[in-house]
């Protein structure tokens, strides 16, 4: 093994182990320098492992933290590739159907506390809200319910939620969008989302929970999309 993946390896066994506790800091990288008699680049490659496999998470001003693990109901994450974290634009327009959005509320809010405790914010921290409808040739899909830290995606406009917020989040604000959390559950239609999603009160959707991060490692979205079973099938590959 590499050193920087020995060093990896180390703090990730710390951390399952419980020798590193959820929230808790790391050392600076020089602390980790002279702990491991290495240089700042090797650390820095160690922390970039250890973002990647979803470990640590750095906040700005602050260092490098423990990631609390997602406390989603039963946490039945899955991991692999997906079309869906490409967003819902990129995967249908692929297919080269015309994907629409309906927008029922954007806002500036303060999260509940559960959110925000997933988003690693502060409880008097803001986010932006929405609500809206996405639709492939004129035909419901899904609704989502999304939270975004405000100071991670400045500029965002209503506008821009009838198109793909990630493609705004990529190309206009430069942000690259790493890994998500997710957990899948199926999920009876209430009656506004049977309306809006044209299909029947308490039909199945499927439901989509995620936090989303971004290659810092750094939470910048909540969400949970339901989709109308009927109308949506999840491609997945799990990687071995």
């Amino acid at each position: 093994m590499l050193k920087y993946e020995v060093i990896a390896a180390d703090i990730q066994k710390s951390i399952e182990d419980g020798a590193l506790e959820p929230n808790e800091k790391l050392p600076t990288v020089v602390e980790l320098c002279e702990l491991y008699g290495v240089s700042k680049i090797t650390v820095r490659r160690a922390m970039e492992r250890l973002v990647e496999n979803g470990l640590v998470a750095s906040r700005r001003g602050s260092g490098t933290f423990v990631k609390k693990p997602i406390t989603l109901p039963e946490n039945p994450l899955v991991t692999g590739l997906n079309e869906r974290a490409e967003g819902f634009s990129a995967q249908h327009g692929k297919r080269n159907e015309k994907v629409t959005s309906k927008v029922y509320d954007f806002a500036v809010v303060t999260p509940p506390a559960e959110v925000a405790e997933l988003l690693s914010l502060s409880p008097d921290d803001f986010t932006y809200y929405l609500c809206r409808t996405r639709l492939s040739e004129n035909v419901p899909i899904a609704i989502e319910y999304t939270y975004m830290p405000l100071d991670l995606v400045p500029g965002l406009k209503r506008r821009h939620l009838y198109g793909s917020v990630y493609r705004y989040m990529r190309e206009e604000v430069g942000l690259k969008l790493a890994s998500f959390h997710r957990a899948i559950r199926a999920v009876p239609a209430t009656e506004e989302e049977a309306e809006r999603l044209d299909t029947e009160t308490a039909a199945p959707l499927l439901e989509l929970e995620q936090v989303g991060y971004l290659d810092s490692g750094i939470p910048f979205e909540y969400s949970r999309s339901r989709n109308v079973g009927s109308r949506y099938v999840l491609n997945n590959i799990t990687l071995a």
